[in-house]
């Protein structure tokens, strides 16, 4: 079976490719290997809004535009994802990464992909007098948080939270910090912090809100708060395996991204937002664009 795409089916295939396990290429000579979390509004694995994330339309636009590889999908979780991506056998790419200096040495970055709003806490709207003391004009104090003799928040493995957090992250101490690493890491997250055994829950507020969604959880019993000193957004890129065939698909891809338009994706995006964050995000785009010190 061979599935062959034209403009304006590409997304058709691709759905159709991952449920057939067949790749999308008929005359490529090497797979390209996707990996992709459920990670919403980015992708989204289930629920009503299933494949319509802004990269779910993102990755169909790359795909169409590299038609001499052959592609396939497979859904990980954050630590596999990671973990393939240390292999060096296999050419794999996430398009959804944050650039660590860990990360680089055994991934190669494209250029800048997209750019979301930063992760930050989430606390229960019923412990705000509690966690009070930690709240600093409208910033979340991490590290003072974990210096309180209890305290317990929530965190999904191996993700990056950006090197502010993940500083915080890597000193806290271990009965401070629980880390899921399943394939459901943040609802099962949510439902650890509903049962009391976690304070707060790191994430992407837009991510926060799908998943507390789908557990019938109300946005508005739950308050979310950006992390002292973390920058307001971050910049995600593509990463392929650091290997010769890696960083020869980095090259193709970084110019890629340069030829198509990415104002429908951005869009796509924003629209997840709450209206004062998509707002800010709308207004701050044009600033993504500039130099950035990192890859």
């Amino acid at each position: 079976m061979v599935l062959r795409c034209k403009r304006g089916w590409v997304q058709f295939c691709l759905v159709a490719s991952m449920l057939s396990g067949w790749p999308l290429s008929a005359h490529a000579s090497e797979t390209l290997t996707w990996l992709l979390r459920d990670l919403p509004p980015l992708t989204i694995f289930e629920g009503p809004r299933k494949g319509q994330g802004a990269l779910d339309q993102l990755l169909p636009i790359l795909i169409e535009h590299l038609p001499d590889y052959q592609h396939q999908v497979l859904h990980v979780n954050r630590a596999r994802g990671i973990q393939m991506m240390r292999e060096p056998t296999t050419l794999t790419c996430d398009p959804s990464l944050l650039w660590t200096a860990e990360r680089a040495k055994y991934i190669v970055f494209s250029s800048q992909a997209f750019v979301v709003a930063s992760n930050g806490i989430m606390i229960r709207h019923s412990q705000e007098d509690t966690m009070a003391p930690y709240i600093v004009d409208g910033q979340f104090d991490l590290q003072a948080f974990f210096d309180a003799p209890k305290a317990r928040a929530g965190a999904i493995a191996e993700r990056s939270y950006g090197p502010v957090v993940d500083q915080q992250l890597k000193l806290a101490d271990a009965h401070k910090l629980a880390l899921h690493y399943g394939n459901d890491a943040l609802g099962s997250l949510l439902q650890m912090q509903r049962l009391g055994r976690l304070e707060a829950v790191l994430g992407y507020w837009p991510e926060i809100r799908y998943h507390a969604m789908q557990q019938g959880i109300p946005a508005a019993d739950l308050s979310f708060y950006p992390i002292k000193g973390s920058a307001p957004y971050q910049r995600t890129h593509i990463g392929c395996s650091d290997t010769p065939r890696g960083r020869q698909i980095i090259q193709r891809i970084n110019q890629v991204l340069l030829d198509i338009p990415l104002e429908q994706v951005q869009q796509s995006y924003a629209s997840w937002l709450d209206p004062v964050m998509r707002e800010h995000y709308l207004r701050d785009n044009p600033s993504f664009f500039q130099d950035s010190p990192e890859p």
